[in-house]
């Protein structure tokens, strides 16, 4: 088995990311919790994978503050996995996801699940990635640059 290198120190914030959410089972867990799955027999069952797999990733969501445990919302001894604030910022990052897998996935007939809009009943617009001053922005349009404490 090959151990995992830690991302923490990177100065990329995609690969410090990817040290939380960066298997793909995290993020369909996070997916889940987005659907209203709260314990871990859901997951367990909807996602069909191995108890100690879920407990570990489960484990890494709370370490990294995705996930937080509450008690039961039903009052019952159980133990509930509910998205924070920091989780619930992941949302884009699941749409994204998500229409991209529509994009490049399916065919153009093929049956598949889409976001939908509860108050509305209409599909999620599609995403994009716009510069201030509201121009849509493609990857040669970007460049990364360094912060230092002294350019913010």
């Amino acid at each position: 088995m090959v151990k995992r290198t830690s991302l923490e120190g990177a100065a990329c914030p995609v690969a410090r990311s990817l040290d939380a959410i960066g298997d793909w089972w995290s993020l369909l867990i996070v997916r889940d919790a987005f659907d209203g799955l709260r314990r871990f027999g859901e997951f367990q069952k909807n996602l069909g994978m191995a108890k100690n797999i879920l407990s570990d990733r489960l484990r890494t969501l709370v370490a990294h503050g995705i996930l937080a445990v509450a008690p039961a919302s039903d009052g019952s001894a159980y133990q509930e996995y509910v998205l924070t604030e920091k989780g619930e910022a992941l949302f884009p990052v699941i749409v994204g996801l998500r229409q991209w897998g529509e994009d490049h996935y399916f065919g153009p007939d093929e049956a598949h699940s889409t976001l939908i809009d509860r108050q509305r009943g209409q599909p999620v617009q599609r995403m994009e990635i716009r510069a201030q001053d509201g121009r849509p922005l493609r990857p040669g349009d970007t460049v990364v640059r360094k912060v230092t404490q002294d350019s913010r």
